[in-house]
């Protein structure tokens, strides 16, 4: 279950590195957004239907998402079933605190998993005061001149950021790629790359928009 929960997490990882670094793109105005947005809908045509990629890479992200959330849970109530008696050792009590704020933050990132693909895929409903049409930059500009929005996203980067640290020091481990002094101290050195370049890069967009760096004109 640990190794499970560790390939499927890896997945997730080089999703949202992926992601961040495409929603970059809208330093370069709402066309290169735009254009980005829809080259990826054509990777693999013909051989496949257009946006027939993203569908599958969706679907795989799907499959990913259960299995790291059934793998969590497994380990989770086995180790409720294992513990007799309560914590006493200060860092016991420490990695407690951990696995709780791993669990809880993964259910605050899967409720704002859903609203964000509510606003920018399924529904894509536009909160902010432009008017959109069928332009994804200018759907993403609109919304992030709402400060609510926002601060919608900084926490949930807050939660994404300290998950992506945990869970990336937690893969090494499982991995066997944690096993010296040396080696502990990179894979904690990656996990805080991972984690800190991760969030400041999905954080750098709103935040460009809402004091108004980034303009849909």
């Amino acid at each position: 279950m640990k190794l499970l929960m560790a390939l499927s997490g890896a997945l997730f990882v080089f999703y949202v590195l992926l992601h961040m670094y495409g929603n970059l793109k809208i330093f370069a105005g709402v066309e290169a957004f735009d254009e980005y947005a829809y080259h990826l809908r054509t990777i693999l045509t013909p051989i496949l239907p257009f946006g027939g990629f993203l569908w599958l890479f969706r679907a795989l992200l799907v499959v990913a998402l259960v299995a790291h959330a059934w793998s969590a849970f497994y380990l989770w109530s086995k180790a409720q079933g294992a513990r007799k008696t309560r914590y006493v050792a200060k860092q016991a009590a420490k990695r407690t605190l951990k696995t709780k704020w791993m669990r809880w933050g993964g259910v605050a990132l899967l409720l704002f998993l859903v609203w964000h693909l509510l606003q920018f895929t399924i529904l894509k409903f536009n909160v902010g005061p432009d008017a959109v049409g069928d332009s994804p930059g200018k759907l993403v500009i609109s919304s992030f001149q709402v400060w609510w929005v926002v601060l919608i996203y900084l926490l949930a980067l807050v939660a994404l950021g300290l998950h992506l640290y945990h869970g990336v020091w937690s893969a090494t481990q499982t991995l066997g790629w944690a096993g010296g002094v040396r080696s502990r101290r990179n894979a904690k050195a990656t996990a805080t790359v991972i984690a800190l370049v991760t969030s400041i890069g999905f954080a750098l967009p709103p935040l460009a928009i809402l004091f108004g760096f980034v303009k849909g004109n």
